[in-house]
């Protein structure tokens, strides 16, 4: 199993904690919402730096 494959599952299983535990995608809009605009930008991170070291 690659390592991007393995970020993209564990990416999943934190958006369905935080959409079932959290309930990030409430009516309302709070600070909460910011975990998930977070947990996506440490995704993309994690996605490029895993991509990266599978090319060299």
């Amino acid at each position: 199993m690659r390592k991007s494959d393995i970020v993209i599952i564990i990416y999943v299983v934190g958006l369905l904690f935080g959409a079932l535990v959290l309930d990030l995608w409430e009516a309302e809009t709070s600070p909460k919402s910011l975990l998930g605009i977070i947990w996506t930008a440490i995704f993309l991170i994690f996605l490029f730096y895993s991509e990266k070291k599978n090319i060299q």
